[in-house]
């Protein structure tokens, strides 16, 4: 497959995957100081697997939220032909399915090889990968054949010269854009200045050079003219952290690793003590800056949401019946709910099953459903937090409409209990326990979402 990007691995400065320090305040800190590509930190293929993509309207952003609806992974257009996404994985297929869900959000993908923490290599991951070249074999080829963006991998010298370059070798063949040798670490050794890029860039004969610790400490290393003074530094990384909603504990994590020495001055103390994002403002006398932005960001809300509801007003079926209600399971019996009764209903009454559309919101990610019977459709005008929610509160909408109880604890004997009680006894006396009535799984669900190079550059780190 074909690599139809101008990302180029050679005479490049290039910003080190590092955890905890690689997230998108740093990044976009570190193109604004000149450097060319930036990694992420270290993203774990099964956790991001899990997640969906939302667009952020008010950050404009893209973001790859959890099912806890923690925020893993946050990008936006400023780098999207800069940022490699970083992954650990220690399987072809998981590799390949996580770069396709982000590839068209960043400029590559790379898989971590170097990382000797435990929480990476326990699970085959990170270094451990460097023990099974068959496995990086399988792993790389599988993603470039599977992506139309430059594949790479960071690794580390391994005991001997002869293996590490035979591995080298092996890796080169998969067709990988570029390979990033973790060796004894240049940061605090030799790179004080940006000339002293170039310097060590010549001393290793690499084609590019890859910076973590002098980075993280001070990302304006990245300056052709020369660093800025460490305050001016962190004020713009506050800058990008409140801009795009940055967590407030990383953000303490990474100016204090900018601060080092100078962690027990007053500042420092006022942002060991932080606890918020507007506390960390405080300690850097920026808190008209925090009360602006967030004002903006309210405001933008706002708009958002009131141009969402006039295009929903504008868009709404007038042939939906609506009623606005919520399931709260604490009002039925364990093990009943209203869509187990909309469905035996359905069948008493030999209607098809019933139809759900759901559909996700996102700008505040919540959910609405809408049911179908005997070509009626139903929903709640009130958006909940999660699709089962949603589909619930669309069956009672429906169950209320045609006058059929719904289950609730208030309704006084419940028939669906009492047959699902002669059925338990049915098993049993024929020897089956694992059979339950069940909900229906006839429904649909709409989220809005939305060659071989052998001469691979190798770059420095």
């Amino acid at each position: 497959m074909t690599v139809n990007t101008p990302l180029c691995f050679r005479g490049k400065n290039i910003l080190a995957p590092m955890v905890r320090v690689g997230t998108l305040p740093m990044r976009l800190l570190a193109l604004d100081y000149g450097a060319d590509i930036v990694y992420c930190e270290e993203l774990i293929d099964i956790k991001m697997m899990q997640c969906k993509r939302v667009v952020n309207e008010i950050l404009e952003t893209v973001d790859f939220v959890a099912p806890n609806e923690r925020v893993v992974f946050r990008t936006c257009e400023r780098e999207r032909h800069r940022v490699i996404f970083q992954m650990g994985s220690a399987d072809a297929g998981r590799a390949l399915a996580v770069a396709k869900l982000v590839e068209s959000d960043v400029a590559g993908i790379d898989i971590n090889m170097g990382c000797p923490k435990e929480y990476s290599t326990k699970g085959g991951m990170g270094a451990a990968l460097l023990s099974d070249p068959d496995k990086i074999e399988s792993i790389l080829t599988t993603l470039v054949k599977g992506i139309c963006k430059p594949v790479t991998c960071k690794i580390r010298i391994l005991p001997s010269v002869e293996d590490t370059v035979d591995l080298v070798k092996r890796i080169e063949k998969t067709g990988i854009a570029a390979i990033a040798v973790h060796g004894s670490g240049g940061s605090h050794d030799f790179i004080k200045e940006y000339g002293d890029i170039e310097t060590f860039q010549k001393a290793t004969a690499a084609s590019s050079v890859m910076i973590a610790r002098a980075a993280m400490w001070n990302p304006s290393i990245f300056r052709k003219e020369g660093p800025f003074p460490l305050r001016k530094v962190m004020q713009d990384y506050i800058k990008y952290a409140v801009r795009y909603d940055n967590h407030y504990t990383n953000t303490k994590y990474c100016l204090c690793q900018m601060l080092r020495e100078q962690l027990e001055t007053a500042q420092g103390k006022k942002l060991h003590v932080a606890q918020s994002t507007q506390e960390i403002c405080e300690a850097f006398e920026m808190s008209e800056f925090y009360e602006e932005t967030t004002a903006l960001f309210e405001a933008k809300k706002t708009s958002l949401e009131t141009k969402k509801q006039d295009e929903d007003d504008q868009m709404e079926d007038p042939n939906v019946i609506k009623m606005a209600v919520r399931f709260d399971k604490r009002e039925y019996p364990p093990q009943i709910t209203p869509k187990m009764y909309l469905l035996e209903w359905c069948r008493k009454e030999k209607h098809p099953q019933p139809v759900y559309e759901t559909v996700q919101r996102p700008l505040d990610r919540l959910f609405c459903s809408v049911v179908t019977v005997a070509d009626q459709k139903y929903r709640s005008a009130l958006w909940d937090k999660s699709k089962k929610l949603a589909e619930q509160a669309a069956a009672i909408v429906c169950l209320r409409t045609l006058g059929v109880p719904e289950g609730k604890l208030c309704e006084g004997e419940n028939h669906l209990i009492n047959k699902r009680k002669r059925e338990d006894q049915e098993h049993l006396n024929n020897g089956d326990h694992g059979k339950d009535l069940a909900e229906p799984s006839h429904k649909k669900a709409s989220f809005a979402e939305e060659s071989s190079d052998m001469n691979a550059p190798k770059m420095q780190w």
